[in-house]
């Protein structure tokens, strides 16, 4: 599996080897001792999530608190998306600093975000379908919702011209 670090090195793009022949193909998508040396850290996933979006969709910016912060690696199954990541840890010298990237089925991509991230992402294409590992298990009381399109972020998402469908919750997200 190869790996590099975002200008957030904390971040990471992990993209695993694919055995392509006429038949179709074959990879890796998770080992978790290759992982572990990746994120030099020792890491147990205990629920994955599998999320459905049309185009246009706009999820996040999610976190959750202590005892139930999570940190997460993510993939997408079908379609693409824009996925950002933003440093909510104090003590970092990237506080409030975002950093994203294109993920999509065809590139088999994955980015993990750590523990002290919000996480959102914007459906590039229609039927986006993505999977993500947790360390932690969601607790309702213990989330946090981010503005997405907070000035103090300043996201650059993609598709500007486009009308994002957002939920309730998020768009009533307060600002910093």
């Amino acid at each position: 599996m190869e790996f590099r670090a975002l200008k957030i090195p904390d971040v990471m793009v992990l993209k695993p080897k694919i055995f392509d022949d006429s038949r179709g193909y074959f990879y890796e998508a998770y080992n978790e001792k290759v992982f572990n040396k990746i994120v030099n850290q020792e890491i147990t996933f205990v629920q994955d999530n599998i999320s459905k979006s049309k185009i246009g969709t706009l999820r996040g910016l999610h976190m959750q608190n202590e005892p139930f912060a999570q940190s997460k690696l993510v993939r997408v199954l079908e379609g693409k998306i824009f996925d950002v990541a933003v440093d909510m840890r104090p003590e970092s010298k990237y506080f409030r600093q975002w950093v994203g990237e294109e993920l999509s089925a065809e590139s088999f991509n994955q980015i993990w975000i750590p523990k002290g991230f919000a996480h959102g992402f914007l459906a590039m294409t229609e039927n986006v379908v993505i999977h993500y590992k947790t360390d932690n298990f969601y607790s309702k009381d213990h989330e946090i919702t981010y503005k997405w399109d907070d000035p103090v972020f300043d996201i650059d998402w993609p598709m500007k011209d486009y009308k994002y469908e957002i939920s309730e919750k998020d768009a009533k997200a307060p600002m910093l």
